[in-house]
């Protein structure tokens, strides 16, 4: 493909500061400029017809898709699940581990590394194994284990600067430990699958936590005379809640109480999609766990815990709207939210300089086109 200067006319361009309506101006793979009147001659012309022009949706929280999870440690089957994601307007993906053993984990970074250095991947996230065995979820609770600093660093040295956020139970012993270490090194620390009460988890952010895993599930639920992780983490401007908007980790009721108590600039929208997005039904894996989706929800065989979801971004941003979401609100919390949380320079942002990933929406939020690098991919569906 020869990479063309573009402008997009008739556009309403979500951007950090706004709606801009008019045209946005592609060239060598970035966003050149954005304005209104008449548009820069040279190159193609797409007309939109006053669709959405949003950044390119940011995934944080995926353990994988299309037939693939990034526990392989295979890249090619890896790269399969990264266009899969893309082509649905998913342009950053953050490539999600589940607990392994020691070496299974070095090795399942490394090889998660080379995408990363190959710009495929925005970046790694641990999920395991430093959480809490009674709300371990779908992780495997024989692989679980106290926080480790000198395993953490090995995992860093085997990710060549590309782990992004790590997941810890604040009340297990070492965790406060675990994330300074993190904070330090430049990953984010996510409070997550945890039995943690109101102040332990205080302890957790002032120790540097700034993300809350998947708010609501697998932590101890919220009471008026223990409120615990939950309205810890939702009171605390510092802290970035993920929300799995699937309809089925989170009842629409709960997710629009998250919205109101933290507004839409503090809440990331995730998938925790699975290997089985994409594919309809059947019995699949979840690192060595067996899980069986029927009608589009995962469970463990054994448990018949939740387990992921199958879902893409884009679901989630309609989801968001059907709560009463303004639409640019909840193209944010898919995009710029996300990549802020976890430090994505260039992700989730339209503005001049930045690289050219879009994506086009219509009224109804379905995808009709993405751009990668300035690069229009085909037949985008949501």
């Amino acid at each position: 493909m020869v990479d063309v200067p573009a402008t997009l006319t008739g556009a309403r361009v979500v951007t950090p500061g706004g709606v801009h309506e008019g045209w946005l101006r592609i060239e060598e793979g970035r966003v050149a400029a954005l304005g209104s009147g008449a548009p820069p001659e040279g190159g193609t012309v797409h007309d939109v017809g006053g669709a959405w022009v949003a950044p390119g949706l940011v995934d944080t929280h995926v353990h994988g898709g299309a037939g693939h999870a990034f526990t392989e440690a295979d890249p090619e089957g890896a790269l399969k699940t990264v266009r899969f994601n893309r082509s649905r307007g998913v342009t950053s993906l953050v490539g999600g581990l589940v607990a392994a053993s020691p070496e299974d984990t070095v090795r399942q970074v490394s090889a998660l590394a080379e995408l990363c250095e190959a710009g495929e991947l925005a970046g790694i996230y641990l999920e395991g194994p430093f959480i809490a065995r009674a709300r371990c979820g779908a992780h495997d609770p024989g692989l679980l284990r106290d926080p480790d600093t000198a395993e953490f660093d090995a995992w860093l040295e085997a990710g060549r600067g590309h782990v992004r956020m790590i997941t810890v139970a604040p009340e297990l012993p070492g965790a406060l430990d675990l994330i300074r270490a993190a904070s330090s090194s430049g990953v984010t620390a996510a409070v997550g699958h945890t039995e943690a009460t109101y102040e332990q988890t205080l302890a957790a952010v002032e120790a540097g936590a700034t993300v809350a895993t998947h708010l609501y599930n697998a932590m101890r639920p919220l009471g008026h005379r223990d409120p615990g992780p939950i309205a810890a983490l939702l009171g605390d401007e510092r802290v970035t809640v993920e929300l799995i908007l699937d309809n089925v980790h989170v009842h629409p009721g709960a997710a629009g109480l998250v919205f109101a108590a933290a507004g839409a600039e503090r809440v990331s929208l995730v998938t925790d999609a699975m290997a089985a997005t994409g594919l309809g039904d059947g019995e699949y894996t979840l690192g060595a766990l067996r899980v069986r989706v029927s009608e589009g929800r995962a469970r463990l065989v054994e448990t018949g815990a939740i387990a992921s979801s199958t879902i893409v971004l884009p679901q989630a941003v309609r989801n968001a709207v059907a709560l009463g979401v303004s639409a640019p609100e909840a193209l944010r919390s898919a995009s710029s939210v996300p990549a802020k949380a976890l430090g994505l320079a260039g992700a989730g942002r339209i503005e001049a300089g930045a690289p050219a990933d879009l994506v086009v929406l219509g009224e109804d939020l379905s995808v009709t086109d993405v751009f990668h690098r300035g690069l229009r991919i085909s037949g985008g569906v949501s």
